[in-house]
């Protein structure tokens, strides 16, 4: 089998999808100003977009979040070993 050349410009996007027409609603730079900005951009799934309302509801989740994963590393860190805790003696 032949390797492609870079020079290639060969389409090889399949005839039932038009890029015209799969881009024509598309917007070109729509998120610039806030890259720009230094925003972090996330795009949801679907099932978890339908859950939160907006921004704010995700960012207090996510710090819900975070705050239960220190608790349980804390906790982790600071539960005794008992090594013996099975052990029928």
């Amino acid at each position: 089998m032949k390797k492609k050349s870079k020079d290639d410009k060969s389409d090889d996007l399949r005839p039932e999808y038009d890029l015209r027409e799969l881009l024509k609603n598309g917007v070109q730079g729509k998120y610039a100003d806030r890259f720009q900005e230094g925003t972090n951009l996330v795009l949801l799934d679907s099932d978890v977009m339908d859950i939160f309302p907006n921004d704010k509801a995700v960012n207090e989740a996510l710090r819900l979040v975070i705050k239960l994963t220190k608790l349980t590393m804390s906790e982790k860190k600071s539960a005794p070993h008992n090594k013996g805790a099975y052990s029928s003696t």
